[in-house]
């Protein structure tokens, strides 16, 4: 129902590729071009720069590429209400989860839920906490999965389950063999941390200062996924506090060794929702479904669990 130029430009600004957009439209790239070309004129301004084998996005085309998806993200909206009050089965969800939980819970719980919902289409956004809370304020998904604390009192927050926070370390690290770690123990070694925004971050954060350590460490190494600094640790590049639930692998592996916290860092994995948003018949069957996922699903990283990895 869309602009049909508006469509191909919002693919060539994503991709920022003419031939990649082409092959994702399934069409030439000479036709993609001259949609782009079409509401350049209508425009009467170029909307990409082409320099040195590079597409790029120019001022106003920032502007048209931030304004088309949202544009896109209401086609869809209308698509699925229409579908839905009409009794038709299908159609899209749009869903944000954070970084850690988009890794570590959401691959299983979505691929049951797909199995129940094959003519669903799943939309997934990842971000830090603070960017997919963002989104859900801004209608960009209709559910969002967060660690951390959400602020805005507008939006419904629902505890979804409880994760636990713990050092990780190499496997020959000196702290390697303890049942617990205090904050003074880690204080004197390299410590490498999450970027602003990150609900983790927040976490460790309120606990330092919590436990009369408002400074923090001296020196933190900030990386921008949990991955990466599962990595950054291997390497010996210092320790880390991340979500136990996260390391399941590397714990099987050898590659990491883990140690729960003293006293022990708790905390909720949350269902975001807007309060008055149409509540999508999708939307709620997903949240249905996750909160029966979260309630029946064992998490791994009792202390028990922990300890009994360290001793392998």
């Amino acid at each position: 129902m869309a602009d049909r130029r508006l469509k191909v430009f919002n693919t060539v600004a994503r991709l920022l590729s003419f031939t990649k957009a082409a092959e994702a439209l399934h069409t030439t790239q000479p036709a993609v071009t001259f949609q782009v070309r079409q509401l350049e004129e209508h425009f009467d301004t170029r909307l990409f720069d082409r320099t040195h084998n590079r597409v790029t996005l120019t001022d106003v085309g920032h502007v048209v590429y931030e304004i088309s998806e949202r544009m896109f993200e209401l086609y869809d909206e209308m698509d699925r209400r229409v579908k839905e009050m009409t009794g038709e089965v299908g159609g899209s969800l749009n869903i944000g989860a954070s970084t850690t939980i988009a890794e570590n819970m959401l691959p299983a719980l979505l691929g049951k839920f797909r199995l129940k919902h094959r003519d669903l289409a799943v939309r997934l956004k990842v971000g830090n906490t603070e960017a997919i809370v963002s989104m859900v304020e801004h209608n960009v998904v209709d559910l969002a999965i967060v660690e951390g604390t959400v602020g805005n009192k507008n939006l419904l927050v629902e505890t979804c389950r409880r994760d636990e926070l713990v050092v990780i370390l190499p496997p020959d690290h000196q702290l390697a063999g303890l049942e617990s770690v205090s904050l003074d123990q880690l204080m004197s070694y390299d410590f490498i941390c999450r970027e602003e925004g990150s609900g983790t971050r927040e976490m460790v954060l309120n606990y330092l200062i919590e436990h009369g350590y408002s400074d923090g460490w001296d020196v933190c190494m900030e990386l921008g996924s949990p991955e990466a600094i599962k990595g950054a640790v291997q390497a010996g590049m210092g320790l880390s506090i991340m979500s136990a639930s996260g390391i399941t692998k590397e714990l099987k592996l050898g590659l990491l060794k883990a140690v729960p916290l003293s006293p022990r860092l708790f905390r909720d994995f949350s269902f975001v929702r807007q309060r008055h948003k149409f509540r999508l018949p999708a939307m709620e069957d997903l949240l249905e479904f996750s909160r029966d996922y979260c309630s029946n699903s064992s998490p791994m990283h009792d202390l028990e669990s922990i300890q009994a990895k360290n001793a392998t």
